[in-house]
């Protein structure tokens, strides 16, 4: 479906979804950044057909989603503990629409066997897709076609949900608030830059891939050529990789210490964002940001940012190891790019 008519469609079911009772639906995000904002056109889908999300996820899920009037309740440490949350949402529900029991009232995006059985424990009749062997702690349990795309996979278990069949949006159309956008641009103007006017580059990614690494080895000598040819290069390091940007990346722009929500409106305003496989990749694609994903072992059919802004480049892997591209492919990439974004503000 393009844009537009994804667009249209949404407005229509809005209009229909105002004359529609209140229906809160409990929905268990992923735990990982990249798989929430996968999910995203998912839950719009939902919310799109008359259900008032509510969302159990970790705590950075609140800022990541805060363009949006959905509830997210962070989910606690302790077991115990989340099936109070759990409860107490349960609860709330039944208190705005006295059918909530009788029905489908939760969904499960995240696939472990623990995501279910606390859904479960709560009283909650969820649905999810039958992972772990955990089908019998859902009320229904759907099959999952393994191998395609992960935002395919949530969208197609939604369609379920709701007992549809819709093609996926082409893209994902993350919106972010006008304060993380006024954030952002006091940051941006701080550090002496211009809206787009700079590259993003994201060296770090979280965990293996198939236990191989999947950080671009290379990141700080193509960096240090980018800023040789004159290019403004932001960094926003999370918690803990502040000394790497020290050491390995003298010279770029370290915009550190902020959410979700404020990174999402600094990569709206960059000419590219330059990444390995990370969440921040999936943020830049999701608010509409040109992307350029450096990929070593990551399955791009499953994994890959989704969006018409997302080139990829990566080769061929080996049986053993890992294959990753080299700088002058990546480097003039990224200066082809940039000049094309430069050239289309004319």
């Amino acid at each position: 479906m393009s844009m537009v008519g994804w667009q249209n469609a949404r407005r229509r079911l809005s209009a229909h979804r105002h004359r529609m009772p209140v229906r809160p639906l409990i929905v268990r995000l992923r735990n990982w950044i990249g798989d929430v904002i996968l999910g995203v056109p998912a839950l719009q889908l939902l919310a799109d057909h008359g259900y008032e999300l509510n969302l159990f996820g970790k705590p950075w899920a609140p800022q990541l989603l805060a363009g949006y009037d959905w509830p997210v309740v962070v989910r606690a440490a302790r077991l115990g503990t989340r099936l109070t949350q759990l409860r107490a949402m349960r609860a709330a529900a039944c208190a705005t629409d006295p059918q909530f029991d009788r029905r489908e009232n939760a969904l499960t995006l995240a696939h472990s066997f623990s995501a279910a059985a606390e859904l479960r424990l709560a009283g909650l009749r969820a649905v999810g897709y039958s992972r772990e062997g955990r089908g019998f702690l859902l009320r229904r349990s759907e099959p999952i076609s393994l191998g395609g795309h992960a935002l395919v996979s949530y969208w197609e278990l939604a369609c379920r949900f709701l007992r549809i069949e819709q093609p996926p949006p082409t893209a994902i159309d993350l919106p972010t608030r006008t304060s993380d956008q006024q954030r952002a641009d006091a940051l941006i103007a701080g550090h002496g830059l211009a809206s787009g006017g700079f590259v993003v580059v994201c060296p770090f990614a979280g965990g293996l891939f198939e236990k191989a690494e999947k950080r671009w080895p290379a990141f700080p000598e193509f960096t240090r050529r980018l800023l040789q040819r004159g290019h403004a290069v932001v960094i926003c390091p999370g918690p803990g990789d502040e000394g790497v940007v020290q050491t390995d990346y003298p010279g770029v722009a370290a915009i550190g210490g902020i959410d979700l929500g404020v990174y999402g409106a600094i990569l709206r305003r960059c000419a590219l964002m330059v990444s390995n496989d990370t969440g921040p990749a999936h943020l830049a694609a999701a608010v509409g940001a040109r992307v350029l994903g450096v990929l070593g072992p990551t399955k791009p059919e499953q994994w890959a940012p989704w969006g018409p802004s997302v080139t990829l480049v990566q080769r061929p892997q080996p049986p053993a190891g890992v294959a990753w591209p080299d700088v002058d492919d990546v480097l003039q990439r990224t200066l082809d790019a940039v000049r094309s974004k430069s050239e289309a503000g004319r």
